[in-house]
């Protein structure tokens, strides 16, 4: 298992050399991993990954080979049935007509629900359409299905019901490495390009030299700054939920813009703006930049460019305490608005099929937002979106 990680990973294009492969042998030798996969994790990364860059790689590869196993030994030795196939059987399965027959209770008894189970309830619960617990009909837990309730403990998306999540989630940084048709992507970029020569004189004048050497008799060599696209980009992704289907597609978009412009910033958030985003999706707990810092920072003269799929509880846009991650004091709407006014320049790409979106009202409500500057995430749809950001 060892060497078909090692091979995995030479496939990603990380680059592993037989060196760092021995050093990690040397030190498995030594058992200062401790037998735990989460211990093998960092001391493979700490010999493995000489480049920041590649650690989702990293992190892509090790999943894929090491998933379910939670110790070394597990490596050669029989496994038994995984406990998560075990949990899955006690999700709650309901037929069109079941699922009709639940009503939403609303987003204000939906809470106030919720603070009473808190304080009645004493021990788990599976099944049932009452407690907090697994399996069954509540608006509260997991595993279960209600038209609109709050998701507590469980590991993903199934039914994209929820209006709030009580679940702490890892996201991953976008890899700018990632090529896609990225040769295409750059083209449709091109579209928002305005040229100045800015800087320091270091490319050669040709024309000002010949003409400067025949006025002189003498060779007489003519400096200028280098040709730069001058536009000025924001890119804000959305990561994690919905959007782990479009990562693909994002990382693509992600590695042309960077490529492509000089003055280029990004940040990320989930689903909706709120008072903060982040650069850095391992510390965006500890590590967040205020959203009002970013409008105070950045002058109007950025071109803003969104990405995500808006779909999401339409609460998330419209709500205080909306966001599906935190209590936000005020709803996602108002900072939405707030950097549109002082960005003019800005519109939002969408990686679900545009023949989709009037089927989710989110994404209406955040057409509406944007005064449908809204397009889909193609090549004709980014080529849209830049004739649009230059007029």
């Amino acid at each position: 298992m060892l060497l078909t990680f090692f091979t995995e990973l030479r496939a990603a294009k990380v680059p592993v050399s037989l060196r760092e492969y021995l050093t990690l042998l040397e030190a498995l030798d030594r058992d200062l991993a401790d037998q735990r996969v989460e211990d093998f994790y960092y001391l493979s990364r700490t010999a493995l990954v000489k480049d920041e860059r590649n650690l989702d790689k990293f992190d892509r590869v090790f999943g894929q080979v090491f998933k379910g196993i939670e110790s070394l030994g597990e490596a050669v030795d029989p496994q038994a049935i995984p406990d998560e196939w075990l949990r899955k059987l006690a999700e709650k399965y309901l037929t069109e007509e079941e699922r009709k027959e639940l009503q939403a209770l609303g987003w204000d008894k939906l809470f106030e629900t919720l603070k009473q189970r808190l304080a009645e309830q004493k021990g788990r619960h599976q099944g049932g359409s009452k407690w907090i617990g697994t399996a069954g009909t509540s608006p509260f837990g997991a595993y279960g299905y209600n038209p609109e309730g709050i998701r507590i403990g469980q590991d993903g998306n199934r039914n994209f019901r929820a209006v709030k999540v009580w679940d702490q989630r890892t996201f991953k940084d976008l890899d700018d490495a990632e090529e896609l048709g990225s040769r295409n992507m750059r083209l449709a970029l091109r579209r928002l390009r305005r040229f100045a020569r800015t800087g320091a004189a270091e490319e050669l004048d040709l024309d000002g030299t010949i003409r400067e050497t025949a006025k002189a008799g003498y060779l007489d060599l003519r400096l200028r700054p280098e040709r730069r696209n001058a536009v000025k980009v924001l890119l804000f992704l959305d990561v994690g939920g919905s959007m782990d289907w479009h990562v693909g597609l994002a990382e693509e978009l992600f590695s042309a813009a960077r490529s492509e412009f000089k003055h280029f910033e990004h940040f990320y958030f989930h689903n909706c703006l709120y008072e903060s985003v982040w650069t850095e999706n391992r510390r965006r707990h500890t590590e967040r930049t205020p959203l009002l810092d970013v409008i105070r920072t950045y002058p109007s003269d950025y071109r803003v460019v969104f990405v995500g799929d808006a779909s999401m509880s339409p609460y998330e846009i419209a709500m205080p305490g909306g966001s599906v991650e935190h209590w936000n004091e005020e709803a996602g709407q108002v900072w939405l608005g707030r950097v549109l006014d002082h960005f003019p320049k800005a519109v939002w790409l969408n990686p679900v099929p545009e023949a989709h979106w009037p089927y989710t009202q989110s994404i209406a409500m955040i057409r509406q937002i944007v005064s449908g500057r809204m397009f889909p995430l193609t090549l004709e749809g980014i080529d849209e979106a830049m004739r649009a950001l230059v007029r």
